[in-house]
């Protein structure tokens, strides 16, 4: 057997992002073409989500959620640490953050991040909005 079919498959994790974001939809793109292992995508944006939703879709867009296969939820900077440990290349860094006291500083970066993310994403959108204006012109 070759050693990467002797690597035990992880559960999967169900990664709940905010569709609707720039930033996010961005972010999102980079994880997915770092191919993490056993992760499922769920925009919680997407009409029709809240029927996969285990928490209120409202909820889920205020920090960034993961749900584990026994579903138990992580969220903020734990969630990000699950993820990270789910991608190959940045597995290092995922266990890193596990290390005390990581996670309470990586939270608290997280908290501190939060209320600047709607001035962020407004600033994405006219960035957008910009380059399309500037395409279309010619």
């Amino acid at each position: 057997m070759t050693a990467a079919l002797d690597r035990p498959v992880p559960a999967p994790l169900t990664v709940f992002y905010d569709g609707a974001c720039p930033l996010c939809r961005r972010e999102i793109a980079v994880y997915r073409a770092l191919r993490p292992h056993g992760v499922r995508w769920v925009n919680v944006a997407a009409p029709g989500a809240a029927a996969v939703c285990p928490l209120d879709p409202a909820q889920l867009l205020q920090r960034f959620h993961v749900r584990w296969a026994d579903g138990r939820m992580e969220s903020g900077a734990r969630a990000f640490i699950a993820l990270w440990r789910r991608v190959p290349r940045l597995a290092w860094l995922g266990r890193m953050a596990t290390v005390p006291p990581l996670p309470l500083v990586l939270e608290a970066a997280y908290r501190l991040f939060l209320p600047l993310r709607p001035r962020l994403q407004a600033w994405a959108q006219r960035r957008k909005a910009a380059a399309l204006r500037r395409r279309c012109r010619g």
